[in-house]
């Protein structure tokens, strides 16, 4: 019974022994495995430095492409101001912080507004948005009161057709490109074109030419002496005041002078020698940058009745849109 015993306890503390040994061999791998997951995860923690060497290393590691990118921008960023000082441009947008305040929200649609868009359902309906009953009446008044003026009896009093009629042979003049040539030519029977001798005779298109008025003649030199945009004021607001009726700009709009080509008899008639008619009228416009609709307009008739420079030149354009 002894000797069992005995040989019973030598088997169980090999068993023992056997048991330990496998954990200490299971062990050491699981050690190994951490220490190589710490290196994938964090490969900082690979090397360590002391402060010194770090500092020296850090100091001689050539600037990657990214790095030299932001030291260019930053280098060439930069604000200009204009003369008075009131207005900044800058290089880079600058950053949003916080709300918009509402005068920089759009509430508009960009585009044809709802009254236009009501109001359009053909060419003619379309013309006359922008040629609106009231400039007509104006034109119609004033040319008739000149033409009996002039032709006294001889004078057939001007209505809507024939304005309109009058209207579409300069517009279809234009589509030709007939710019220069002589009206005798567009109405020749041989070498003219049969739908401008259909719409009036050259005779009736000389008559109105001569005779068109805006205002009235009689009492142009008073409004004159305030204004030198008298003689076609009335209409031209009129036109004016209906353009941003009829569409909204987008978030871009430019403020800018035109000069329209003109070499007649003008009080402000303007020379600019770096624009390529070089002689017009030069006329502040804000149009819309996507369409190039013009939103707003004001002709520059130059130094105020007083004999003061104009100042501020275009803000008038600009000022309906903040």
């Amino acid at each position: 019974m002894s000797s069992r015993r005995t040989a019973a306890e030598e088997a169980l503390s090999q068993i023992l022994n056997w048991d330990s040994d496998v954990e200490e061999d299971i062990s050491e791998p699981e050690d190994l495995s951490e220490t190589e997951d710490n290196v994938i995860a964090d490969p900082d923690c690979q090397f360590s430095y002391d402060e010194e060497d770090s500092e020296d290393e850090s100091a001689v590691v050539p600037p990657t492409d990214e790095n030299q990118g932001m030291q260019q921008s930053s280098s060439t960023e930069g604000t200009w101001a204009s003369k008075d000082g009131h207005i900044k441009w800058s290089t880079s947008p600058h950053p949003s912080r916080g709300r918009l305040s509402s005068s920089n929200v759009i509430k508009m649609t960009p585009g044809p507004t709802r009254f236009a868009v009501t109001r359009v359902d053909e060419i003619q309906s379309a013309f006359q948005l922008f040629i609106s009953s009231p400039i007509e009446r104006i034109i119609l008044e004033m040319t008739n009161l000149e033409g009996r003026r002039v032709f006294q009896e001889k004078w057939k009093p001007l209505d809507q057709t024939d304005l309109h009629a009058y209207i579409g042979v300069l517009l279809l003049a234009g589509v030709y490109r007939s710019k220069g040539e002589a009206t005798a030519s567009l109405w020749n029977e041989e070498k003219g074109r049969p739908i401008f001798r259909a719409t009036m005779s050259l005779e009736t298109f000389h008559m109105i030419s001569r005779v068109i008025r805006f205002d009235n003649r009689d009492t142009r030199a008073g409004r004159r002496e305030r204004d030198k945009l008298a003689a076609i004021r009335d209409v031209w607001d009129k036109w004016v005041e209906i353009l941003p009726l009829l569409y909204n700009p987008g978030p871009h709009v430019t403020v800018d002078e035109r000069l329209v080509p003109f070499r007649g008899r003008c009080p402000f008639r303007k020379y600019m020698p770096n624009k390529p008619a070089k002689y017009g009228i030069k006329i502040w416009a804000a149009c819309d940058a996507k369409s190039s609709y013009a939103w707003n307009m004001q002709v520059y008739t130059g130094k105020l009745p007083g004999g003061t420079s104009e100042k501020n030149q275009g803000d008038a354009c600009g000022a309906g849109n903040e």
